[in-house]
């Protein structure tokens, strides 16, 4: 299920230019008017540090309603107020059906949204698990979020989840999506795990300094240097530490 067709940047609203993520490659290609399109379940934002993927999703997130920090649409806390300006110009054409359900998620401020989810009444943490996130490790309370919380006709949009998960825990997760996705669900994750890549028939944007464009897993950087190191790694490693 679709719920995001595409975003592209409201050309009527004056921006500055001044300001660092409007000379960002990825960004520069929506403020010409080129419109990124979200044609499948799940699609993946993939690039180095600093591409501005993760600025992408967020300003993506906040258009859409969710709290810059993370959460359901309901949360409205602010721990630091640091995320872009770019949401204000962005414009979303969704689809006539509307998400039942919907969760940003942030590894950066997962902490932080742990810490809310404690702070409201006690009968919400049965939407988590039962169990306080914070009583688990990182990598738990993430599925135990996404096995708990998430239910289906949803949007889900996810900021470096790989971030809490080992390798096994990865393949778990696409599990989870894919059940998800049977459940008329859309996901927009920013990701730098080939193994969440590999999802089927996922559409994958690779943003760098030429801006974005649809590849396939095995014309990502991520695929080909994790292979090429997997395949041969106690050369790789000799010729970094020569």
């Amino acid at each position: 299920m679709i719920y995001i067709k595409s975003v592209y940047f409201n050309k009527k609203k004056t921006y500055n230019d001044s300001e660092y993520e409007f000379h960002i490659p990825a960004i520069k290609q929506l403020t010409e008017q080129k419109e990124l399109k979200f044609t499948s379940d799940v699609t993946f934002f993939v690039g180095e540090n600093g591409a501005g993927k993760s600025t992408l999703l967020e300003s993506l997130a906040i258009a859409y309603g969710f709290n810059p920090e993370g959460g359901t649409r309901n949360f409205s806390f602010s721990t630091k107020d640091t995320h872009s300006l770019l949401s204000d110009y962005l414009v979303l054409s969704k689809s006539h059906v509307q998400a039942r359900d919907g969760f940003f998620y942030r590894a950066e401020s997962f902490y932080n949204v742990s810490t809310n989810i404690d702070e409201f009444d006690v009968s919400l943490l049965d939407s988590y698990g039962g169990i306080s996130l914070h009583e688990q490790s990182h990598g738990e309370g993430f599925l135990s979020l996404i096995k708990n919380r998430f239910g289906g006709n949803g949007l889900y949009i996810m900021d470096e989840p790989e971030a809490a998960l080992s390798p096994s825990r990865q393949m778990s997760l696409i599990c989870l999506i894919d059940q998800l996705v049977e459940r008329n669900s859309q996901f927009i994750i920013a990701t730098h795990s080939p193994i969440l890549m590999a999802f089927p028939n996922a559409t994958i944007y690779q943003i760098d300094d030429k801006g974005f464009k649809t590849v396939t897993l095995e014309e990502t950087e991520h695929y080909i240097i994790t292979k090429a190191f997997t395949n041969n790694y106690k050369m790789m490693i000799s010729e970094l530490l020569e």
